[in-house]
């Protein structure tokens, strides 16, 4: 594909660094533009996702790569289509994962008319996992790297934007991606691993939400499915499904979160044995080949980034929903978190799982 142009997606770190790289020795056009993101009034300069640092390292990457490098205002439509959708989901009882909403609106969406709007026919990013063509039409498959692959935040790509899409590094392990780094001299080689929640200075989403939704954070009562009052709680956001630390609560055996109650302000626990359930219901489902399937399939499923995989039947629903059914109880069943399916490798799609 020589001297196709490319836009690179550049963080300063290491992955998208070395795929620039990659990108130019394998003879394309590359241009590499990085994403200024909202951070707290003040807190800018902590911006775990685009610290002055982080821009000062991915302009001295594209120097010494003599690639242009542009730096794109995006704080606004990430404030709106992230932020305050991570400040609504919990102040509704949900858990969000806003990684999932910076790729389906800001990476894949704005960024890539960016890049489009630049005239290049692709947009790279340095996300460990990957894309083939067959038989007419993209497939989506794990990074070699299963402790760095980065499939399940992709869920939600389809057919119409993968043909517009490279993913360098999906064949490579993160060792040999530092270590491309740094035979290539390009001094982000040692950088860590961005983190979640790049928009909060301290990373405290709890205090956080206090500001911004004050009535949302109020104390209330702990209660178990009988509704015998075990305690206090300090507001539902500080909480999540299947948490058994910090519930303050002296009791025989541990208890777990098992309901978030927002109509009665209340946290429903119980023990292990209460907690888990078999199936979930999932919204805004997307499908890698841009369709559902017509008929129930068997797919292993996950429900949350670090979980582990779970056997279950995918039964597709109308409105873009699915329910699935797992062959075990699963712990950590968790409404607003993303539930992935996988057949082996490749990923099929996924959703928000809604209850």
């Amino acid at each position: 594909m020589s001297g196709e142009r490319v836009v690179i997606a550049m963080s300063g770190g290491v992955d998208s660094s070395v795929a620039a790289a990659l990108l130019l020795e394998q003879g394309y056009e590359v241009i590499g533009l990085m994403l200024r993101l909202w951070a707290e009034p003040g807190g800018e300069a902590e911006n775990r996702c685009c610290t002055l640092t982080a821009v000062d390292d991915a302009r001295r990457v594209a120097e010494i790569l003599n690639i242009p490098f542009y730096l794109i205002n995006a704080e606004t439509p990430f404030q709106e289509q992230v932020v305050k959708y991570f400040v609504r989901e919990y102040a509704a009882g949900r858990t969000p994962n806003p990684c999932l909403m910076c790729n389906r609106h800001i990476r894949f969406d704005l960024l890539l008319q960016r890049a489009l709007a630049l005239d290049a026919r692709y947009l790279a990013t340095g996300h460990y996992v990957r894309l083939r063509q067959a038989d007419g039409r993209y497939r989506l498959f794990k990074g070699v790297d299963h402790s760095k692959d980065q499939s399940y935040v992709l869920y939600m790509l389809n057919q119409k934007n993968l043909a517009h899409l490279l993913f360098p590094l999906g064949g490579y392990a993160k060792k040999k991606v530092r270590e491309m780094a740094r035979a290539r001299n390009l001094p982000v080689a040692g950088r860590p691993d961005s983190q979640d929640l790049c928009f909060l200075a301290d990373g405290d989403y709890r205090r956080f939400l206090k500001e911004k939704i004050p009535n949302a954070v109020q104390p209330g009562e702990i209660v178990n499915r009988s509704g015998e009052v075990l305690g206090r709680h300090k507001g539902l956001p500080c909480y999540t499904i299947g948490q058994r630390r910090g519930l303050g609560i002296a009791a025989p055996e541990p208890l777990y979160v098992l309901e978030i109650d927002t109509e009665r302000n209340a946290l429903v626990v119980g023990t292990a044995a209460e907690l888990g359930r078999s199936e979930l219901t999932a919204g805004e489902v997307s499908f890698v080949a841009g369709k559902a399937p017509q008929q129930p399939l068997r797919v292993s499923a996950k429900i949350r980034y670090k979980a582990r995989e779970a056997p279950a039947l995918l039964r597709p629903l109308p409105d873009e929903r699915a329910a699935l059914y797992f062959e075990q109880p699963l712990r950590d069943i968790t409404p607003g978190q993303g539930v992935v399916f996988y057949q082996g490798q490749e990923l099929v799609g996924g959703g928000i799982i809604e209850n």
